[in-house]
């Protein structure tokens, strides 16, 4: 099967309304991410719908986006609003996990916001370690602050990295502080993305996952991501996996492969 390991169906509904008969059709594994109530209740009843009529499933997540902090839209009321809605959510049992979630110090604005992110963040965290559930991160030249929580980070059942954007030892020394933590890699291992290049060739291939965060990762020429993506995604990494001798070298193999880590990464719900 296909994996898409973060994704947001109902914005890719917006720019591509056969997006979910796409995804049947090519039998796509999915994690949405969801940043709204609205969004998440949507991904919800795909993955209900999916479930009742024996389609792949869609494995519903929640988050507020670091990105959030910085936008017009951002207010005490709202973060009050949306961490109750996700701490009712774990304690429901409604969440494959918490996500899209973490840090982004990509420009000024969002630096300005940095301390709500650490906030949001450090509520995120608790909530995940509370009712045990994996988190997918979203990370833009903040991979120190993942860092200074790898203590917590290593209790989780599993960290999945959003679009990987570390390095090799990055992504090595997080294995080796005991953080269960899967790689995720989308169409920039197609546009000649050096270091996720490197990345995505060199990791174990029992760490590897593969997306499209559709609509956000268009291949060049396009305007915007989708389910039809992953195949050319899943051929790339197992090229460049040749290239270099790793093991998943095979496209068949590997699909196989990052369909166990798709599994393993987000446990009981992923399969329900």
């Amino acid at each position: 099967m296909l994996i898409d390991a973060h994704c947001h169906p109902l914005d890719l509904l917006e720019h591509f309304p056969g997006a979910e008969d796409e995804r049947r059709r090519l039998g796509v594994f999915c994690a949405a991410s969801s940043t709204t109530k609205e969004q998440f209740f949507c991904h919800e009843e795909l993955a209900k719908k999916a479930q009742a009529e024996n389609a792949p499933p869609v494995i519903p997540c929640f988050a507020i986006h670091p990105q959030l902090p910085a936008s017009d839209m951002w207010n005490g009321e709202f973060a009050d609003e949306h961490l109750a809605l996700l701490e009712s959510l774990a304690k429901e049992g409604r969440l494959g996990a918490i996500g899209e979630a973490g840090f982004d110090l990509y420009n000024h604005e969002f630096r300005a916001a940095e301390k709500l992110q650490d906030e949001i963040f450090a509520a995120h965290l608790e909530t995940a370690l509370k009712y045990d559930l994996p988190m997918v991160l979203h990370v833009r030249r903040a991979m120190h602050k993942v860092f200074a929580h790898t203590a917590a980070l290593k209790k989780l059942p599993a960290v999945i990295f959003h679009s990987w954007p570390g390095t090799i030892g990055e992504g090595e020394s997080l294995l080796r502080r005991g953080v269960n933590a899967y790689f995720s890699f989308g169409t920039v291992i197609t546009l000649n993305h050096k270091e996720a290049i490197r990345c995505c060739a060199a990791f174990p291939a029992e760490r590897l996952l593969t997306e499209t965060d559709a609509p956000y990762q268009g291949l060049r020429g396009e305007a915007f991501s989708r389910w039809a993506d992953l195949p050319l995604i899943l051929k790339t990494a197992a090229l460049l996996r040749k290239d270099v001798g790793t093991p998943g070298s095979d496209t068949e193999e590997l699909e196989q492969i990052v369909e166990e880590n798709f599994k393993r990464a987000f446990g009981r719900i992923a399969y329900t």
